[in-house]
C-alpha cells in the first residue's frame, strides 16, 4: 500500500499548500465581498459537476487511471498559470477550470485504496494517514515560504508537488479487468435510491458547509487575530496532530461504533469547533481547539464517510458513490458555505461566520437524527 500512501501524502501536501491563500490572494487583489463569495462558492459546485461526472466515466469505461492522470496534468498547468491573472473574470474562469478538472481526485483515490485493501477496508485509514501526515508538514513550509517569497510560490509549489502526484498515479489499481456493474449503464439515481443515501448526503452536505469555514475563511480568520503567515500554517498542522492516531486507529473505531455512527461523532465534534472558534479571541486558544477538537472532526468525519459510501455502493459503482459523498462534501456544501461565507466574512468577521457555520451544522445534524428516529417509530407500529 506503499503507492497510495505516497499519494495521499502529495494529495493533501499539495492541497495544503495553496488552498487556504485563495481567499488571502482574492482580497490582495481587491476584490470585494461579494466577489470572494462567488470565487469559494462557484467553484465547489463545479466540484459537485465534475466529482461526479468524472467518477462516473471512470467506472463506465474502466478508464480510471487515464481519467487521473488527465485531470491531475490539467491541474498542475492551471496551477501553474494562476498567479499570474490579475483581473476578475480570469480568474474565475481559471479556478472553475481548476476545480473541474481537480474534482474527482480524491474520489478516485479514495476508490483504489479500498479495492486495494481488499477484504482489509477497515484500514483504510492506517493509508489514508499519508494525506495527514503530508497535510501536516507542508502547512509550516508553505506559510515559510509565502512569508518569505509571497503568494506565488504557494501556487507553483502546490503545482510541483501535484505533477509529482501524477507521475506516481499509474501504480494505483482500481478494478479487476472484466467485472462489471449490476448497473449498466452507471446511474446515480439508482444509486440514490438505495436506502440510507439521503440522510448520508445530508450529513455530508453539512461537513462541507464547515469545511468552507476550515478552508476558505480560516487564514482571513487568523488574520483577524494578529497572526503572520508561519504561524497561521502552524496553526494549521496542529489541527492535523491528532488525526494520526484517528486515521492509524481507525479500524478499530469502525468496529466499535460502526461507520454511520463514528460519522455522527465526527459531525458533533466539527459543530463544535465552529462554535468554539466564535468566542476565541487569542492564537492559544485556537491552538488548542485546533490540536483538541479539530484532530477529532475532520478525520471521524473523513473517515467514517468514506466506509458508509463504500457500505451503501453496490459492486461497480464504488467510485460513483465516492464521488457522490465528495460532491455532497466539497461540492455543493462547500459551495454554499462559500456564498454565504464571504458576505459574512465582510459583514460580520471570521468569529460571527464561525458561529453561523457552528449553528447550521448542528441544526442540520439534529435534524437528519429527528428523521431517523421518526421513520424507525413508523417502521416498529
Amino acid at each position: 500500500m506503499i503507492w497510495p500512501f505516497a499519494f495521499y501524502f502529495l494529495l493533501f501536501s499539495g492541497f495544503v499548500f495553496f488552498t487556504p491563500y485563495l481567499v488571502i490572494l482574492y482580497r490582495e487583489l481587491g476584490f470585494n465581498g461579494g466577489q470572494i463569495g462567488m470565487l469559494t462558492g462557484l467553484t465547489p459546485l463545479v466540484t459537485l459537476t465534475g466529482a461526479t461526472m468524472w467518477t462516473r466515466l471512470a467506472d463506465s469505461t474502466r478508464r480510471h487511471r487515464l481519467v487521473m492522470a488527465g485531470c491531475l496534468a490539467s491541474a498542475v498547468v492551471g496551477l501553474a498559470v494562476f498567479p499570474s491573472l490579475r483581473f476578475f473574470l480570469p480568474v474565475l474562469a481559471l479556478v472553475l477550470a481548476i476545480t473541474f478538472f481537480f474534482s474527482p481526485v480524491s474520489s478516485l483515490v479514495d476508490s483504489a485504496t479500498m479495492y486495494m485493501l481488499g477484504d482489509r477496508k477497515a484500514f483504510y485509514g492506517r493509508v489514508r494517514v499519508g494525506g495527514t501526515i503530508g497535510f501536516g508538514i507542508a502547512a509550516p513550509v508553505a506559510g515559510l515560504l509565502v512569508e518569505r517569497f509571497g503568494l506565488k510560490v504557494a501556487f507553483w509549489g502546490a503545482a510541483a508537488i501535484f505533477l509529482i502526484a501524477f507521475l506516481i498515479s499509474s501504480r494505483l489499481s482500481y478494478s479487476v479487468r472484466g467485472v462489471e456493474s449490476q448497473y449498466a449503464p452507471v446511474s446515480t439515481g439508482l444509486l440514490l435510491r438505495r436506502p440510507g443515501w439521503i440522510g448520508f448526503l445530508t450529513l455530508a452536505f453539512a461537513a462541507g458547509i464547515a469545511l468552507a469555514a476550515n478552508l476558505s475563511f480560516f487564514y482571513p480568520y487568523l488574520q483577524e487575530l494578529g497572526m503572520d503567515g508561519l504561524t497561521m500554517g502552524l496553526a494549521f498542522a496542529l489541527g492535523t496532530v491528532g488525526e494520526i492516531p484517528i486515521m492509524f486507529y481507525g479500524d478499530r473505531l469502525l468496529k466499535r461504533f460502526s461507520a454511520y455512527r463514528l460519522l455522527l461523532i465526527g459531525m458533533a465534534a466539527t459543530g463544535l469547533r465552529l462554535l468554539l472558534f466564535s468566542v476565541t479571541t487569542t492564537p492559544a486558544l485556537v491552538f488548542a481547539n485546533q490540536l483538541f477538537i479539530s484532530g477529532l472532526a475532520f478525520p471521524v468525519m473523513w473517515l467514517a464517510g468514506v466506509a458508509y459510501a463504500d457500505e451503501l455502493s453496490p459492486e461497480g459503482m464504488k467510485s460513483t458513490g465516492q464521488g457522490l459523498f465528495t460532491a455532497a462534501v466539497f461540492g455543493i456544501g462547500h459551495a454554499v458555505g462559500g456564498m454565504i461565507g464571504g458576505p459574512l466574512l465582510e459583514g460580520v468577521g471570521g468569529r460571527g461566520l464561525n458561529l453561523v457555520f457552528g449553528i447550521v451544522v448542528i441544526a442540520m445534524m439534529t435534524g437528519v437524527l429527528l428523521v431517523a428516529e421518526a421513520r424507525r417509530a413508523r417502521a416498529a407500529r
